[in-house]
């Protein structure tokens, strides 16, 4: 009548709702990020906390759980800071107040005779080291020297240092309250469906986060040990940035090693084959051993489709979006399986008859 299509007018109200939903997810992304990071958070901590209940019986034991491993977690922290964290601001101070000597240095060895072969090579690197010497000196420096502060600000200022960890204290005591909240909202002939992804997500999420804090902590132990054995000027920084970045997949390891070998050419290191060799071959351990280990069957996503993700959650949400694309694209791989799943399955009154 009049033209007036039902069916059109629902599928207009639905991608307008879902608009709606995508607008109003990218104004509180903020907020959802330090939540996202809770629940994380709360992942990393969970084993541990289950281990500890068991030793604590009562009906209060999930609480006093939760605040001995929080006081102990915060005493290793404050260890940390102490122990690592004071040497690698040290060294990113030195490297800062030498970085002009080491440039110079560098420009001296490139104009020394060589092998004829690397001449032309030779003479384009130092042709980029004189055109950009003035602009990455007034440019890097300051930010090497001001590097700690930018990443404390980056990754989280007063308040969200604050509020992941409460949120994530009550995503540890109250989670299961919560899923069943959760569940309860959703129709009892699709609950099994769900009941069996928050499973699949509960799983996937708790060896995302865990996988890459032990993969993180693996690359800054062996690093700094070999940098240390090998004589790598700022080992300890270097491995500590090589160990950050182990969160943004892909991109994060090769910007480490980029950053390894140019920090080891600026400083005068004589071995940079001995140095590319180990970042290939500790690259290839963790990509094709340590990773696949830790993450698990449901993280085994494509590598074309992953780096894709990452640029694009690159794009959208800066370095939080390409640390949260692999989960997400996990996530949603995970949803769709289920779903097709409980789809492909006969129906239990088609069975029973």
């Amino acid at each position: 009548m009049l033209g007036f299509d039902l069916r059109a007018a629902r599928a207009a109200w639905t991608v307008f709702l879902v608009a709606l939903a995508l607008i109003a997810v990218y104004y509180v992304r903020r907020i959802l990020l330090i939540f996202v990071l809770s629940i994380l958070f709360a992942y990393l901590l969970s084993p541990i906390v289950n281990l500890v209940n068991r030793f604590l019986p009562g009906k209060r034991s999930r609480t006093f759980s939760l605040a001995a491993v929080y006081c102990v977690f915060i005493g290793l922290l404050v260890l940390l800071g102490v122990l690592v964290g004071n040497t690698v601001a040290r060294e990113a101070s030195n490297l800062a107040t030498g970085l002009p000597e080491f440039v110079k240095n560098l420009e001296d060895r490139l104009q020394s005779p060589g092998p004829p072969l690397l001449a032309p090579a030779k003479r384009f690197a130092l042709d980029r080291i004189q055109e950009h010497a003035q602009s990455f000196s007034t440019v890097a420096i300051p930010l090497i020297q001001q590097a700690s502060a930018h990443l404390l600000g980056l990754l989280g200022n007063a308040v969200t240092i604050i509020l992941i960890p409460i949120f994530g204290f009550f995503f540890l005591k109250d989670g299961e309250e919560l899923k069943g909240s959760v569940l309860a909202m959703v129709s009892p002939e699709h609950r099994a469906v769900w009941e069996d992804i928050f499973g699949d997500v509960h799983i996937l999420l708790g060896q995302f986060i865990r996988a890459l804090a032990l993969l993180g902590a693996a690359t800054f132990c062996v690093y700094s040990a070999f940098f240390t054995i090998a004589g790598v000027a700022y080992g300890v920084l270097l491995a500590a940035i090589a160990g950050a970045l182990e969160v943004i997949p892909w991109f994060g390891p090769l910007t480490a090693a980029a950053i390894v070998i140019l920090v080891a050419a600026f400083t005068g290191y004589n071995h940079i084959v001995l140095l590319l060799i180990f970042l290939g071959a500790y690259r290839v351990f963790q990509d094709y051993i340590l990773s696949p280990r830790l993450m698990g069957s449901q993280m085994a996503l494509h590598p074309l489709l992953m780096i894709f993700c990452a640029l694009a959650g690159g794009e959208l949400g800066g370095i939080p979006g390409m640390f949260l694309s692999v989960p997400i694209l996990a996530i949603l791989r995970v949803i769709y399986v289920r779903i097709r799943k409980s789809r492909a399955a006969p129906s239990p009154l088609l069975s029973e008859s």
